[in-house]
């Protein structure tokens, strides 16, 4: 792998979920944010059927909260969440790639950061349709901004994403060193603590955030890093 390159100033984050980003990436956006970059995040849905014992309606404001208390614990004042996508059910299609297209050409960045859009996420362990679904429509949207005759009712075209970033990719491509941030993307996954108690499970965000950052890190020659596969647009 690859050192993430550093010639870039705007990254727009688009994932489905709140949690997403935590579970490895927020990491690494600590280390940006503590770099001068400027992230935002957009998240398709707020994440309203991800705990069992407890209704959407109840669910979505709480997992929203915290996810922009997450986001604020990396260096992250902007989190937007769209309209008229379900969780659970997010289909890919025009819709999501004129939603994801508007709001790139309105927020301009440079990179975008989104997850894994492949059946697995290595071995037989399965990537859940939402997380398929989004990540193609970030990439797909990614370039649609640029074109002025796609889209010509969402905003201005914006042909500025130089590059689009892949988490949890089976195939990545660069790393990030995140040494001095690994900690930080810890406390941001603990921020996601009414999701974590709804799991039911023992999981440990310290023992597996660091786990991965590690094992990464021994590819990439650091103590912890945070690896992604790089498309160039």
């Amino acid at each position: 792998m690859e050192a993430f390159p550093d010639d870039w100033s705007r990254a727009l984050c688009i994932v489905a979920h709140p949690d997403d980003l935590e579970y490895g990436a927020a990491a690494a956006i600590a280390a940006w944010t503590a770099a001068g970059k400027r992230v935002s995040y957009l998240l398709v849905t707020r994440g309203e059927a991800g705990i069992d014992g407890m209704a959407p309606a109840e669910t979505a404001p709480l997992r929203e909260a915290e996810e922009r208390a997450s986001a604020a614990v990396v260096g992250v004042d902007a989190v937007d969440f769209l309209e008229g996508h379900v969780d659970g059910v997010v289909e890919y299609g025009l819709p999501l790639r004129r939603d994801l297209a508007a709001a790139i050409r309105r927020l301009q960045p440079d990179l975008v950061v989104t997850m894994n859009h492949t059946e697995s996420w290595g071995g037989t362990s399965f990537n859940m349709a939402d997380h398929r679904h989004v990540g193609l429509a970030a990439l797909d949207a990614s370039r649609d901004a640029g074109n002025r005759w796609i889209f010509t009712d969402a905003g201005d075209p914006w042909s500025g994403v130089r590059r689009v970033a892949v988490g949890g990719s089976v195939e990545p491509t660069h790393f990030v060193d995140v040494g001095d941030t690994i900690d930080v993307g810890i406390a941001s996954l603990r921020e996601h603590a009414a999701y974590i108690a709804g799991l039911g499970t023992d999981f440990d965000p310290d023992a597996f955030l660091r786990g991965n950052a590690r094992a990464t890190g021994e590819v990439a020659g650091c103590e912890y890093a945070v690896a992604f596969q790089m498309y160039e647009l």
